[in-house]
């Protein structure tokens, strides 16, 4: 069995009491790491490191460019490792070997980008109404920052925070899920190795009741960046806010995904399949509301039912396999109890259901791809997130009804439609609420363009340029030129 240590101000050490917990495999159950349990003694000790980095030592002595240089080796570094870590994140979280690969070759693109971003992000010169002074801006680093990262892509969603992050010279304390913290302990690895000052990036591990309260808290912590459930995204936000820290929040997700009765069919198929299906379901931006317009609603459906059921379900870390288990028993307790309370409400299950029966699997947190019909949108499968592999499909007739169904939920993180029609493409993306429209494709992102929610998914947006001003703030320089100083009781 494997065993980790944490990386505190660059050591790998033990958690301060000892303890560890076990990680298992989603696959079969069986426990293949220990992880340290970390606690308060340990969140403050990386808190404190990463101060340290900050205020001395070579890190803030570095240029921008300078940084922009490690971190584009550290893209190098990831590059070369990418097939070790897409193992180690499907043995830890189950999700498919294609697409954590995928993932991880990706990953490199946002620590070359963010790196290349580093040197140009510049202050200004400010024309201002004072004839007498020169006004200028700088954009300086906040400080400590924390990253708190969820089970489903552990270091692509660490790599929306830690490069930006870097990029503008704050330091950083990584605090993964207690599910999947094999991956971000084995990238911590890469990061000692690319170079970085000791303190810059600190990764503890344990549960959110003691380090990710202590993280979130900590005085010299001046941003949190969450990725996870609103439940906890509220939390950190009421415990930040009692000390003005600064959040980026990007939460839960319940998106539509809209089939106008124009659509290219197949296309349209493939890519509601790929919407709910493709990572068992396990993402904020899974397109868990299939709405489709009546006149092809029944066509559409046995389409979709049809490709579901030749989904092949097994070991994630082969690559014939489409549907892997569910990453905890928690989330796949949470997934099995809401389709019986769709079977309650009414919803008629046309696909799954259950666990599967198959003895192979049997070992493993598996649940069969599920599809229900004649969900209405007030139902609880349509407005709460179930984050499994579960379809709820919504007839519709006009746009203005699939706009408002689409709009009729507390979260807004992501949408999808598919239409042929220009004018309806503009119209009905500019009506949905949500921080995401994907129009003839879905589940595509890019480090260059922004990440985020509208209501109750989220705050501020991850990914692109706009994204490193959220770890930055700006200062504002007055020189005064006049030779005489002016009358000091009146303001000028």
């Amino acid at each position: 069995m494997q065993t980790y240590k944490m990386f505190i101000d660059g050591k790998w050490e033990d958690a301060a009491n000892g303890d560890t917990f076990e990680t298992k495999n989603p696959f079969n159950g069986q426990t293949w790491a220990a992880i340290p349990k970390g606690g308060r003694e340990d969140a403050e000790r990386a808190v404190e490191a990463a101060h340290r980095a900050f205020t001395s030592g070579p890190w803030p002595k570095l240029t921008a460019s300078a940084r922009g240089h490690l971190l584009r080796r550290l893209g190098d570094l990831i590059a070369e490792n990418a097939e070790h870590l897409a193992t180690i994140e499907v043995t830890d979280n189950g999700k498919l070997i294609n697409e954590m690969l995928f993932q991880l070759k990706y990953i490199p693109q946002w620590y070359y980008y963010f790196g290349g971003l580093a040197d140009k992000i510049e202050g200004a010169v400010i024309p201002i109404d004072k004839a007498d002074t020169f006004n200028f801006t700088r954009n300086e680093p906040l400080g400590v920052c924390v990253g708190i990262t969820p089970w489903n892509s552990p270091l692509l969603l660490l790599a929306y925070k830690l490069a930006p992050a870097l990029a503008a010279g704050n330091t950083f304390v990584a605090k993964p899920s207690e599910f999947t913290s094999a991956s971000t302990l084995e990238f911590a690895k890469l990061v000692e190795q690319a170079g970085f000052p000791a303190g810059v990036f600190n990764v503890v591990t344990g549960f959110g009741a003691d380090v990710g309260e202590t993280l979130t808290t900590h005085k010299y912590v001046a941003k949190i960046a969450f990725t996870g459930s609103e439940g906890t995204g509220r939390k950190i936000g009421e415990l930040a806010a009692r000390n003005f820290k600064k959040v980026t929040l990007e939460l839960g997700g319940k998106s539509p995904h809209i089939v106008f009765d124009d659509a290219e069919i197949d296309n349209a198929v493939n890519g509601v399949i790929s919407g709910i299906f493709a990572a068992t379901g396990q993402t904020c931006i899974a397109g868990s509301r299939l709405l489709v317009q009546r006149k092809i609603h029944d066509q559409f459906l046995e389409k979709i039912v049809n490709l579901a059921k030749t989904a092949r379900m097994g070991d994630p870390l082969l690559t014939s396999t489409q549907v892997g288990p569910v990453t905890t028993p928690p989330q796949l307790e949470k997934i099995l109890g809401y389709i019986n309370i769709a079977k309650g409400e009414g919803a008629e299950c046309v696909l799954g259901g259950g666990r599967p029966d198959n003895a192979e699997l049997s070992r493993g947190w598996f649940v069969e791809p599920t599809i229900f019909s004649g969900v209405r949108n007030d139902m609880r499968i349509a407005q709460e997130e179930v984050f499994g592999p579960v379809l709820a499909v919504i007839p519709f007739d006009s746009d203005e009804e699939a706009v408002h169904i689409a709009n009729d939920t507390n979260y807004g993180l992501a949408a999808g439609f598919w239409t042929q029609d220009m004018r309806r493409i503009l119209k009905v993306s500019a009506a949905i609420q949500a921080g995401t429209i994907w129009v003839n494709t879905y589940r595509v992102i890019s480090y260059m363009s922004p990440l985020g929610g509208y209501k109750h998914s989220g705050i501020g947006r991850e990914n692109g340029i706009a994204s490193i001003q959220n770890y930055m703030q700006t200062k504002s320089v007055m020189i005064s030129t006049a030779e005489d100083v002016a009358n000091p009781f009146i303001m000028r």
